[in-house]
Formats: C-alpha cells, sequence, structure tokens
C-alpha cells in the first residue's frame, strides 16, 4: 500500500471521510448551486418582472449584474471574517441574510428596492462562497477525497449557472416572476436545520481584526474594475457610448486596488495577507486561473452570442444547445481526481489546459463551414480540458494556504475566477465587435444604401435590425452580418487559445518543473514559523 504522496508509507497518511462528511458535501451542494442560479435565473424573467415593475433600461441592467458586482466586492472582506470567525459559522449567519433577502426580492414593489435588495443579495452571497470551499478542507483531509469534493462543487456551480435561465423561464410559465427568488429558500432552510450538526467548524482562526479602510478599498476597487468592464463589454456589443468613461472606471478601480495592496504590507493585521502569494503553487495558481478565465469564457460568450445571432435560434433555444458545453465540463471536472490518482495533479492541469487551447485552435476551423455541430463539438473540447484543469487548480489554492487562512484563499480562487470572466467578457466583446466592423466594412453588399451600411457598421444588433428592414433585399446584408460575426469569434477563439497555451506553460514552467510529486501533495511547513498578518 502506498501514501497518496508516493512515499509508500502510510503511517501520517490523513483520516479518510466518513458518511458524515459525504452528507455534509451533499448538503453544501444546495447554497452552492443557489449562489450560481442567481446569477442567470433573471435572464428569461426580465421580461415579465419588467412588465410589472417597469425598470428604465439602466434599472433593468442594475437589476440583473448588481447581484455579481457585490459578490465580487465583497470576497476578500468576507473570506478574512471567515477565517476569524470560523466558517460554518458564517455559512449559517449568510444563510439566514440570504433567505430573508429572497423571501424580500419576491415582493418588492418597484425597481430600486429591487436594486438594492439583489445588492444586499450579493454581500449575503459572499459570505456564502469562501465558506463553503473553505469548509471542504476540514471536512475531507484526504487529498484524493477533497479533490472529488472540490470537482462536486464546481460542477454544482456550472450546474447552477446553466440551469438559471431554463428555470427561470419554466417558473414563469406557471407563476409570477418573484417565485425566481423564493426557490432560493427551502435550501437555506435545509442548511440551517441540519448544518450545525452536520457541519464541523474548523478549530484553526486568525486572531487578526478587520481593518475597515482596507474593507472600503478592496470593495470600492473591485466594484469599479467589475463594473467598468462588464459596462464596456455591453457598449461594445451594442455600440452605444464612448469606451473611454468605463476604461476610466476600470483604471481608477485599479489605482484603489495599488492603494489597497500598498495598505496590507504595512499593516501588522492586514485585511489580505499578502504572505500568502510567496507560495509559488498559489500564485501561479491564481494567475493561471485568471488567465483561463480571459481565454476560456470570452470564447464561450461569444459562442452564446454565435448561437443567437448566426444560427438564428431564440434564447431557450440557444440555452439547450450550450448544455452540451456544460455536460462535458462537468465530466472534465468529475474526470481529474481519479487522474491524479495516477498521475500528478499540476500535469493533469497541464494536460486539461493543452486540451481546451487544442479546442479553441480547433473553433477556428469548426466556425468556417457554417454548420452547428462541428462548433458545439469544438467547445466541447475546450470544456472538457478546462473542467479538469480549473477542478484540480481549485485544491491546490486552497490547500497551499495555511490551515487559519483557508478563507482568503478560497476568497481568493473566487475573486480570479470572477475578474477573469469579467475580463472574459469584456476582451471577447471588444475584440469580436471591432472584428466585426473591419469585416463588414470589406463584405458590405454593393446595393445597401450608405447610411444603412453606417448603422450596420455600428454594432451586431444594428446590423441584424437593418438587414430585418431591407425586407428581401436585406438577405445579402444578413449574410454579410453573420459572416462578420463569425469572424468575430473565430479571431478570439484564435487568441483564446494562445492564451490558454501561456497558461499551460505557466503551469509546466512554474508547477510541474523542479517539484517533487510529495509538492503537489502538500506544501512544505515550517513547524517554528507563524503566518504573517495573523495577530497571534
Amino acid at each position: 500500500m502506498t501514501s497518496h504522496d508516493g512515499t509508500g508509507d502510510t503511517r501520517d497518511a490523513p483520516p479518510r471521510a466518513t458518511r458524515r462528511e459525504w452528507a455534509g458535501l451533499v448538503l453544501l451542494v444546495l447554497p452552492m448551486m443557489v449562489l450560481s442560479t442567481d446569477l442567470t435565473v433573471l435572464f428569461f424573467a426580465l421580461p415579465t418582472l419588467s412588465a410589472d415593475l417597469q425598470p428604465s433600461a439602466t434599472q433593468s441592467l442594475w437589476i440583473v449584474h448588481v447581484y455579481g458586482f457585490l459578490i465580487a466586492g465583497f470576497l476578500v472582506t468576507m473570506g478574512r471574517l471567515g477565517d476569524r470567525v470560523g466558517p460554518r459559522r458564517l455559512l449559517l449567519t449568510g444563510s439566514v441574510a440570504f433567505a430573508a433577502l429572497s423571501a424580500v426580492a419576491a415582493f418588492s414593489v418597484n425597481a430600486d428596492m429591487l436594486i438594492a435588495v439583489r445588492a444586499l443579495l450579493g454581500i449575503a452571497g459572499a459570505t456564502l462562497m469562501p465558506s463553503l470551499i473553505s469548509l471542504l478542507r476540514t471536512m475531507f483531509r484526504d487529498d484524493q477525497q477533497r479533490r472529488m469534493a472540490i470537482a462536486v462543487m464546481f460542477s454544482a456551480f456550472a450546474v447552477g449557472g446553466a440551469i438559471g435561465p431554463l428555470l427561470g423561464g419554466i417558473l414563469l410559465e406557471f407563476f409570477w416572476w418573484g417565485s425566481v427568488f423564493l426557490i432560493n429558500i427551502p435550501p437555506m432552510i435545509l442548511l440551517l436545520l441540519v448544518g450545525g450538526s452536520l457541519l464541523p467548524e474548523r478549530r484553526e482562526r486568525t486572531a487578526a481584526g478587520l481593518d475597515a479602510v482596507s474593507v472600503g478599498l478592496s470593495v470600492a476597487g473591485m466594484l469599479a474594475v467589475v463594473y467598468g468592464l462588464q459596462e464596456l463589454a455591453a457598449g461594445q456589443e451594442s455600440g452605444s457610448g464612448a469606451a473611454w468613461p468605463y476604461l476610466a472606471v476600470v483604471a481608477a478601480g485599479l489605482v484603489v486596488l495599488t492603494v489597497f495592496v500598498r495598505r496590507q504590507r504595512r499593516l501588522r493585521d492586514p485585511l489580505f495577507d499578502l504572505a500568502l502569494l510567496r507560495d509559488r503553487r498559489l500564485t501561479a495558481s491564481l494567475a493561471t486561473l485568471l488567465i483561463v478565465g480571459i481565454g476560456a469564457v470570452g470564447v464561450f460568450y461569444l459562442f452564446t452570442q454565435y448561437l443567437q445571432w448566426v444560427a438564428g435560434l431564440s434564447p431557450l433555444q440557444a440555452g439547450l444547445w450550450t448544455l452540451p458545453y456544460i455536460v462535458v465540463n462537468i465530466t472534465g471536472a468529475m474526470l481529474a481526481p481519479a487522474l491524479a490518482q495516477r498521475f500528478r495533479p499540476v500535469t493533469v492541469v497541464t494536460a486539461g489546459l493543452a486540451v481546451a487551447a487544442l479546442g479553441s485552435a480547433l473553433l477556428v476551423l469548426a466556425a468556417t463551414g457554417g454548420a452547428l455541430v462541428p462548433v458545439v463539438a469544438a467547445l466541447s473540447v475546450v470544456a472538457l480540458g478546462h473542467g479538469a484543469a480549473l477542478a484540480l487548480l481549485g485544491d491546490l489554492i486552497i490547500s497551499s494556504a495555511p490551515e487559519e487562512q483557508t478563507g482568503s484563499a478560497a476568497a481568493a480562487q473566487e475573486l480570479g475566477g470572477e475578474l477573469g470572466t469579467a475580463l472574459g467578457v469584456a476582451a471577447g466583446g471588444a475584440i469580436s465587435v471591432l472584428v466585426y466592423r473591419d469585416s463588414l466594412s470589406g463584405s458590405m453588399p454593393t446595393e445597401v444604401p450608405d447610411a444603412t451600411a453606417d448603422t450596420a457598421r455600428s454594432s451586431i444588433h444594428d446590423g441584424m435590425a437593418e438587414a430585418d428592414a431591407l425586407d428581401d433585399r436585406g438577405t445579402a446584408l444578413l449574410d454579410a452580418v453573420r459572416d462578420a460575426v463569425t469572424h468575430g469569434m473565430q479571431t478570439y477563439a484564435g487568441v483564446g487559445a494562445a492564451l490558454l497555451a501561456a497558461a499551460t506553460a505557466l503551469v509546466a514552467v512554474v508547477l510541474v518543473r523542479g517539484r517533487s510529486a510529495a509538492d503537489d501533495v502538500a506544501p512544505p511547513v515550517d513547524p517554528d514559523a507563524q503566518p504573517v498578518g495573523t495577530g497571534r
């Protein structure tokens, strides 16, 4: 019999999880799915909601996105708070708030009220996300079991995000728009009823307090960056407004975050302990997570646009065509722990990223023919590698941190994912629109009037609208618009392949070379060392 680090010594093997821990994992899956479902459930519910609350166009955007903005803004703070008070306590407290706020959201009387409650739901959601991941390290000491648990949670998040729009559409067939919020309550009640007895509390804590100035800086900086990126992407897609105000918001957010980092270096008890980043496993994993998000998420985002603009599918049909990507992504995540038993985890991560890069490159070729099935097949290759890599990257991140700072590491992981997603959507939207305009200019049918051509070039939405307005004469313009949209996706698929290849090289150089197999299981521990900034 051999140990998990390949040394052959089982005397110091960590205890394996029992039925109680696996039952606890099932319980934790529920709030994880609720959190991700709430990010997307309003996509189909918004028209019905708008008919009742009559929000303006700006208010509609805030209703959909403010939840995600506040989650991103408060992740660092809540990760540190979980390290201080215990992740189980924070999880159960956040669950009470999330259930109560969901009930209030369901009965909002106007758009402003719903926006405010969605913002508070985002703050409550930020208490749950790092707590859920942090508890996995306490519950699953065995490396293989912990990797499987993280893969399950990763899959639950993917499933929740995928079924959100579909669930919203189904509920609205039978109930009013508030039902999309009320479905959050039963899982949270179940968590409250049995979580106290089923979930263990982590004994290791940090005595560090929460620096109020650091909290303000981290929240303001993250909100500015994520808001600016998403608005930049929305503006590029619709062709509305100038880009520079949102670039200025992003730049201001980066300045604030720079001030935040400088303050953390001076504080004895920082909100985020920068000493965590001295472990190159954690730093390289976080950087990889960010790069992969920019590449893979950007490609997937453009694929969803392709399904509607080029394939001509309805939102519901487009949602169904994304299911192969989700299923294969989950399959990759669930296969990764088994592969990590036979190969070094970082080797599996490297192979997964290489597969994702290959899939993105194949997409460039698959989109040329115009058939949908080859495009979905190429995206599924991306999904397979992406799922396998991210499942193990999550384990590398939380297992690299000292036990009492697992919450901060989990928050950094979630934050890296949020930033990667925002940057992927923004970069994918900006690059694809630039390519769209250039491509359409070179293929504009000669019979299209100059004024119509100028409008069609401004955005994809305007291009489709102008083609429809021309009736029978718009067929050539419609074909040109669809070709231009396809070229935009193909171009960013090439960019995504390059980014994923760069992430592959980063992991191979930093994590694979010069590291022993035992280093993949646990970082070296100095028994005399004390974590920086814990106040101990």
